[in-house]
């Protein structure tokens, strides 16, 4: 039998299935499914990604032992996959010690969404996940020698000499692609890797075998070329090369190329192979290994012990040895680490009303259009991006005279969003402000939201203690959004002889004439007026807030802040004809002079 078990429904949001599993109905009865996503944090390893919900099964009748194997299939959203990730379920027990095992993925449907699921069959209960990480590709190196190209990127191929091993060994690869712009991120942030040009991919390998290469082991990889320097004899060497038939990996190893040094057009630029062993655990520059240019960006080179990891650097001139370690420790965290911002928009309808994204910053124009499409706008801008680790934390609490709220009762906690680069961490919260009578001398309540970072091992450390507002006096904050609240409308009916009648018809053609510059400007033409008139920031951000779509509104809301700010006895049209000069619209300057001379309503 099949059963299905659902997450629990959040406000307007339907359930949403969190599992299948298959298995005898009695059994079935007894088995019960939690949705455990608080706990992701602690299930997922740097190099993985979390693609679905976190969930428990336990089994609730202790005396009946389960007919293994059952089993389950998970839903997932996978939005990045490529040739060098796969698919696969974790399963973690109470310990936090993991295991993998293989899905057969199919599709189904939630409601009207078309939805991929991950079964697989299970033999023991426990905590469970769908995760993308990196592809393992295995196979088994005879003692007659072995000439294998990676299936995940058929650039990379190894030779392994006949009599490399004395008996046949299993060799285990993975591959982490660089991006070129995590490069140009490094280098823009660090001037002593501006040699680096680009780097290949960085390849894990593990030999199930502790016996050592009787023979030198050939490596092919991709390294892309310093575009930026291209010689005519460049060219010609190209040519050469290119044109020649290579027919094997083993013929390729076997053809007398150039060293990346030995050109005399590109004398300064040379080629590095970093290597990672795990005896040491530390990474090691190998200059007496030469790695060669073979063609169309690719280089070799000859390896005589077994590195677990290693990655060639192409430099345009030279650099020492302990930047280039510095280099791909560095290169090692931009890619454990991924650039997001937080976002901190209101409704447009509600400014009360907020919700609170974690977002990486490669899409953050899109999650910001869809915000808008539901009906979320700034103030506050997003914040600035940072880097973030897979699983790790965004902690926040509001301070200042603004607190906020997730079930509209319990007021003044902390709140936080679990990073995962492929899902979507979302708060919605219900603003407020803490004292009614604050801010007496702003025209709107004033507060901040303060954001901490928890890396996983804080996380860990103080899993069984929660953080309480009060912990984060000590720690330094990773980033803050100013927040305002508009102010109440106050009505006091006061006595008949204490109410003051305006009696000067002058307000009402000043109502007039602003509402037509409102209309006569631009939008360029009101950024610059903004900048002449004698109005705080906070000023402008809360008129946006306002009117967030109509830039006509806008301008109109800007110039009755400030008339209202003016002593009565000032020259307003003198004033504002001699700002719209400065800014640029000398021929409405003159016109509303004639205006108000002539008191024109328009």
């Amino acid at each position: 039998f099949v059963c299905r078990y659902l997450t629990e429904a959040s406000g307007k949001i339907e359930p949403e299935v969190a599992c299948y599993i298959t298995a005898p109905s009695i059994i079935l009865e007894n088995l019960v499914c939690r949705v455990i996503n608080d706990m992701s944090s602690l299930v997922v390893e740097d190099s993985e990604e979390l693609v679905s919900n976190v969930i428990s099964i336990e089994y609730l009748d202790h005396d009946k032992d389960i007919p293994f194997p059952i089993s389950i299939a998970i839903p997932f959203t996978a939005r990045y996959r490529g040739n060098y990730r796969d698919i696969t379920v974790k399963m973690t027990n109470m310990n936090f010690q993991s295991s993998y095992l293989t899905p057969i993925s199919f599709d189904g449907y939630q409601g009207n969404q078309k939805v991929t699921f991950a079964e697989v069959k299970i033999c023991q209960l426990g905590i469970f996940s769908v995760v993308s990480c990196l592809k393992k590709e295995t196979f088994i190196i005879p003692k007659k020698g072995l000439s294998q190209k990676l299936s995940m990127d058929s650039r990379i191929s190894f030779y392994y000499h006949p009599e490399t091993f004395s008996s046949p060994v299993i060799m285990q690869s993975k591959v982490q692609p660089i991006e070129p712009s995590l490069v140009s991120f490094l280098k823009a942030k660090y001037d002593m890797y501006h040699s680096v040009v680009s780097t290949s991919p960085l390849v894990h390998i593990q030999h199930l075998s502790s016996e050592p290469f009787n023979k030198e082991v050939s490596v092919i990889l991709p390294c892309p070329p310093n575009s930026e320097k291209r010689k005519p004899g460049d060219s010609r060497e190209h040519g050469r090369t290119s044109s020649a038939t290579v027919t094997s990996v083993a013929t390729a190893y076997q053809l007398r190329v150039r060293t990346s040094t030995t050109n005399s057009s590109n004398l300064s630029e040379s080629l590095k192979l970093l290597g990672y062993r795990n005896k040491e655990e530390e990474w090691i520059v190998h200059n007496e290994v030469i790695v060669r240019n073979v063609r169309n960006g690719l280089v070799s080179f000859e390896v005589d012990e077994c590195l677990e990891s290693f990655i060639v650097i192409r430099l345009s001139f030279a650099m020492d040895d302990t930047h280039l370690v510095l280099f791909i420790q560095a290169l090692e965290e931009a890619i454990r680490s991924t650039l997001a911002n937080v976002v901190l928009y209101r409704k447009k309808e509600n400014p009360h009303k907020i919700v609170v994204l974690l977002v990486p910053s490669k899409e953050l124009n899109r999650e910001l259009q869809s915000l808008h499409e539901e009906g979320y706008f700034g103030p506050p801008e997003p914040t600035q991006q940072f880097q973030l680790r897979e699983g790790e934390q965004i902690h926040f609490r509001f301070s200042g005279n603004i607190f906020a709220s997730d079930d509209g009762k319990n007021f003044g906690k902390a709140y936080r969003l679990i990073f995962h680069s492929q899902r979507k961490p979302r708060l919605e919260l219900q603003l407020k402000e803490v004292d009614e009578f604050g801010n007496y001398s702003s025209p709107h309540y004033k507060g901040t939201a303060v954001f901490y970072k928890m890396t996983k091992e804080t996380i860990a450390k103080n899993w069984n203690q929660p953080l309480q507002p009060d912990d984060y006096q000590h720690m330094s904050p990773l980033c803050k959004l100013a927040l305002t609240l508009p102010k109440h409308e106050k009505l006091i009916n006061r006595p008949q002889s204490t109410k003051r009648i305006s009696t000067d018809s002058s307000d009402a053609l000043w109502d007039h004439l602003m509402y037509w510059l409102a209309e006569e400007l631009s939008e360029d033409n009101a950024s610059l007026l903004s900048l002449h008139l004698p109005i705080r920031r906070s000023t402008l951000q809360l008129v946006r807030l306002k009117c967030p779509d109509n830039p006509t509104h806008q301008i109109y809301e800007l110039l009755c802040f400030w008339k209202k700010n003016l002593p009565r006895a000032a020259d307003k049209q003198r004033l504002l004809s001699r700002f719209l000069h400065k800014s640029g619209r000398s021929d409405l300057s003159e016109e509303l002079r004639f205006k108000w001379e002539n008191k024109v309503y328009t």
